[in-house]
């Protein structure tokens, strides 16, 4: 691939992280933001090639500072990869409202924000390719995982309708992982929720197996857009 320049948010743990790494890897620039700049810092340190901003994308001021900066600094926005997300799953009737609260903000405003801060840059530069990491929660629902699924159903939903609105010249993906090792689960407070997460998350895969995939993805022609990538583990049925 020629060197891009690639944003990630959620970047500082799990799959933004491995997505960080490999992407830099590849020698493209990556744009590491994260609310927790410290992990940014080390990260930035251990691969050449990332810089470290934190954002927060529940802030819409907060991710458009975090696109026009990177812009600023290198002349072009070629990716945004939509990635930080949060999951503490619990049954309806537990009524954690304010971890619902939560899931909305990062999980779809966050998503909403992004899309906002990135699209009149991909469509004043004549292209650009925008990445969600929604989840195998966007295509089906468990008890305990309600509001969750329906935060990536969300993400799902609106990332297709880019991707049917949208020029050609901006390509849209949505990445869908099933278990992945991941700090993902550790937000989980509702005591049932979280010993059920346990035996689910027993099978899981190497959050890079998430990085090769939006890697494949960024790397096809201009021709191909790459919808949609489901990701998880061969025991996850």
């Amino acid at each position: 691939m020629t060197q891009k320049i690639i944003l990630i948010t959620g970047a500082s743990s799990g799959i933004g992280e491995a997505m960080a790494r490999r992407l830099a890897a590849e020698g493209h620039v990556v744009v590491a933001g994260a609310r927790r700049l410290d992990r940014l810092e080390v990260l930035a340190k251990e691969v050449p090639g990332v810089e470290p901003v934190r954002v927060d994308v529940t802030d819409r001021a907060d991710v458009e500072a975090f696109v026009q900066g990177a812009r600023e600094r290198h002349g072009r926005v070629d990716v945004l990869v939509n990635n930080a997300g949060v999951m503490p799953l619990s049954r309806l009737d537990a009524l954690l409202v304010d971890e619902w609260d939560r899931m909305l903000d990062v999980n779809v405003r966050g998503l909403l924000h992004g899309i906002a801060a990135v699209l009149p840059v991909f469509t004043e530069q004549g292209g650009g390719h925008l990445v969600t990491t929604a989840s195998i929660g966007a295509h089906e629902v468990v008890p305990t995982s309600a509001v969750y699924s329906a935060t990536k159903h969300a993400a799902w939903a609106v990332t297709e309708g880019l991707r049917q609105e949208s020029d050609p010249s901006i390509r849209v993906t949505t990445l869908s992982p099933g278990v992945v090792t991941s700090e993902l689960a550790d937000s989980i407070t509702d005591p049932a929720a979280a010993e059920g997460m346990r035996t689910y998350r027993a099978a899981a895969i190497d959050p890079d197996a998430v990085a090769r995939a939006v890697s494949f993805a960024l790397a096809q022609p201009a021709d191909v857009d790459v919808n949609e990538i489901i990701v998880r583990p061969a025991r996850q049925r």
